[in-house]
């Protein structure tokens, strides 16, 4: 494997073995390669569904962690895993898209502070390039204590603009939440909950996880329980009602029902009052109750 290298693999996967151990070699011994151009590990065929991405990847996964261990940071990006083995010299990254998914490692410094600016602009340096949570390193990541050593800094985030830019980025965290939490934590569950200085002591919950799909909910028992309300919440998008909390589940959810879930929640909480990302907040952000979960994506305090 070691004569292997970068000669001639940058256009063909590896097997998951191979994969295992080219990066037993890049977290072993660096040296040679940081910096270099990801090595594909993994190539979708055109068409491949979010599905079919995330059970390809699981199997390079999972080989991958049984040669050297859980990593120090979980995460993803909105267009595939970012996940990394790091320690204060080297990180060695795991990260995607669409098409495929490579392996490369890197300086720490280096790419941190790389890193830094993106969240600073929004995408690659550029003074004039507009804010795009889509260009982010990762929209989500989750310190579980892991092998290594997390950053002394949490990870970079920037306000959205408003509440539009504000569902563009619920919209990429939920999509790369159903396709990239079940292949890092299996079945466990992510969540948050947000409120509003607009309409204060009223919490909205949204949640994935791989049993129950796609969730949102709202408490509404200040609400008359009539059938005028209903129609009203039943238009909005919302589906049933429980105990006075409306609710809303996508059990199979794919891309659309990320941005059906953005729209529900952005709309109720403009009817609600809010007008702008700053009155908001993520709050309880979890991940089973275990670790450190960020949320940079969302463009909003947490």
């Amino acid at each position: 494997m070691a004569d292997m290298e970068y000669r001639g693999i940058h256009q063909t996967a590896l097997t998951p073995a191979d994969a295992a151990e080219f990066a037993r070699m890049l977290h072993d011994a660096p040296g040679p390669h940081l910096g270099r151009a990801p090595v594909p590990v993994l190539v979708h065929e055109p068409g491949t569904t979010p599905a079919g991405r995330r059970g390809a990847l699981q199997v390079v996964y999972d080989a991958i962690v049984a040669r050297i261990g859980e990593p120090t940071l979980y995460g993803g990006s909105a267009s595939g895993p970012s996940v990394r083995w790091r320690d204060c010299h080297r990180i060695l990254l795991l990260a995607g898209d669409a098409q495929q998914v490579g392996l490369s490692v890197h300086d720490t410094l280096t790419l941190e502070s790389e890193e830094r600016r993106a969240f600073e602009w929004g995408g690659p340096w550029s003074g004039g390039r507009p804010y795009d949570q889509a260009f982010l390193p990762y929209v989500w990541q989750l310190d579980r204590s892991g092998p290594g050593e997390r950053p002394t800094a949490g990870p970079g985030s920037r306000l959205a603009a408003d509440l539009v830019q504000f569902q563009y980025g619920l919209e990429l965290l939920l999509g790369a939440w159903v396709e990239q939490l079940p292949v890092q934590v299996g079945t466990d569950w992510a969540s948050f909950c947000l409120t509003s200085s607009a309409d204060r002591g009223r919490q909205l919950l949204v949640s994935y996880s791989v049993e129950d799909g796609l969730h949102a909910s709202i408490d509404d028992r200040d609400g008359e329980n009539n059938e005028d309300r209903a129609r009203m919440m039943l238009a909005r998008g919302w589906q049933s009602r429980d105990r006075g909390w409306w609710q809303t589940d996508f059990p199979d959810p794919a891309r659309q029902s990320a941005a059906a879930l953005a729209a529900l929640v952005v709309t109720e909480l403009y009817a609600r009052g809010t007008r702008a990302p700053e009155e908001l907040r993520a709050r309880d952000v979890s991940c089973k109750d275990r670790g450190e979960l960020w949320l940079p994506g969302l463009g909003i305090r947490h």
